[in-house]
């Protein structure tokens, strides 16, 4: 059997690279774009391991001003995944427009389920606030940066973490990050530059290693425990349908 490809569930590659640089990664890619425009871009492609986001970044003002609830819907039923969402409360567009923003993408998914990839800088208590208000399966808190009492609360709500090598340093956060709500992610390229390796989409294995050394664990059990989790993210979303072929073959092999 061949061994599994590492998860990077949120990296941030530009819609035109070419197929053959995402391929030579070896990596399942799960790629946030920031706006509409960006996500019809990307969507259009055909690529065997990455699944490409819709998304409506909070902290960029055309993503805010043109997003609508319509389009939103039209472009997440060619796609599994919604990134970047969520609320950042140091952005200068304002927060109750981020927040409308917010509350609409919930009532779509809580219709139509997704893996939903959640900013959440310096707003961390408001987007709880948010999935309470709105509860939806699939949402994964990116680069999360809650205290264990939010944590806490996350984990209560049904959440899973994405952590990246930036988070590593808390090691606070990473005692009360249970395995089993945990998948990997660099943000490249903004949260890998603390990662001390090649800086690349995918390129996860220095999350992987920190885990597996807090846990007493192997790298590669770690790893296992990402893709057991993130086959219940699909199973919870209903979304294996719009997966690659090749990685829903992975998925169905997955315990």
């Amino acid at each position: 059997m061949r061994p599994l490809p590492p998860i990077d569930l949120h990296t941030h590659i530009a819609p035109d690279i070419a197929p053959g640089e995402l391929q030579v990664l070896n990596a399942v890619l799960f790629a946030a774009t920031r706006t509409l425009d960006e996500a019809e871009q990307a969507l259009k492609r055909a690529d065997a391991a990455t699944i490409w986001g819709v998304g409506c970044h909070p902290g960029l003002a055309r993503a805010q001003k043109t997003f609508t609830p319509d389009r939103f819907t039209d472009l997440i039923n060619s796609t599994a995944y919604v990134s970047e969402i969520g609320l950042d409360g140091k952005s200068r567009i304002a927060l109750d427009t981020q927040q409308a923003t917010l509350a609409s993408i919930l009532a779509i998914l809580q219709e139509q389920p997704r893996i939903a990839s959640i900013h959440s800088y310096a707003a961390t208590d408001t987007v709880l606030d948010h999935l309470e208000q709105r509860p939806i399966a699939g949402s994964v808190l990116h680069w999360w940066l809650g205290t264990p009492e939010q944590t806490r609360r996350a984990l209560d709500l049904g959440c899973y973490f994405s952590v990246n090598a930036a988070m590593l340093r808390d090691t606070q956060l990473m005692a009360v990050l249970p395995l089993d709500r945990v998948l990997t992610e660099t943000d490249h390229p903004f949260g890998d530059r603390a990662s001390g390796a090649e800086r690349r989409p995918g390129g996860v294995e220095p999350v992987e290693q920190a885990l597996a050394r807090a846990q007493q664990l192997q790298p590669q059990q770690v790893r296992a425990q990402v893709w057991q989790n993130l086959a219940r993210l699909v199973s919870a979303t209903r979304t294996g349908r719009l997966f690659p072929r090749a990685l829903r073959t992975v998925l169905a092999a997955t315990p």
